[in-house]
């Protein structure tokens, strides 16, 4: 009995020799993960096609403290009405260096919300502060981008495009009390539904 058990326990020995336990070591190298901006600018491009493909002549009106105008806008004057929601070119290629990008579900509203802030070394020059882009969650689609420039100490803009069907640009003057006031609202509708 004891030949058999130290023959067994000679084999088990060889037999675990024979068997090498590798340790894989994992190293991990920490990297900063990039974000991927929300190319706004392309998106806002697409709905100017779509407006275009589907022959629509959206309406434009204009209001301030002492009159509203009211026209029908033509394709050859869409660039000039569209402008302020096309430049700068909004994309990580460009902004990365000079905006930040935090996400959430806002329940409140029913939508996923990417917030772009601005880093500390924005340069003076740059008009545009922030803008958020909110996702619907239930159809994955874009519900609303809005963008906020600062034109002067005393000017802002408020640009808000409500996807497939409008967009608003709003002037917020301060006075030099610090009190802040609209002196101008211009709304460009192209669903009539």
């Amino acid at each position: 009995m004891s030949k058999a058990l130290c023959c067994i326990l000679v084999a088990l020995i060889i037999f675990s020799c024979k068997t090498q336990v590798t340790q894989s070591v994992s190293t991990t190298t920490t990297e900063k993960e990039v974000p991927n901006f929300f190319p706004v600018t392309n998106y806002i491009y697409g709905q100017i096609e779509d407006i275009k493909q589907a022959g629509i002549n959206p309406i434009k009106i204009d209001s301030n403290a002492h009159k509203t105008d009211t026209n029908w806008l033509k394709v050859e004057d869409f660039k000039n009405a569209f402008k302020e929601f096309l430049t700068p070119t909004i994309d990580s290629s460009n902004l990365i260096h000079f905006f930040t990008e935090s996400k959430f579900e806002d329940q409140t509203i029913g939508s996923y919300t990417f917030t772009y802030t601005a880093r500390p070394s924005l340069p003076d020059s740059m008009a545009l502060q922030r803008w958020d882009v909110y996702i619907s969650p239930a159809s994955n689609t874009i519900k609303r981008i809005f963008m906020v420039k600062k034109l002067s100490e005393q000017k802002e803009l408020q640009l808000t495009w409500q996807s497939g069907q409008w967009c608003k640009t709003v002037v917020i003057v301060t006075n030099a009390q610090g009190q802040q006031s609209v002196s101008a609202v211009q709304i460009i509708k192209w669903n009539f539904d």
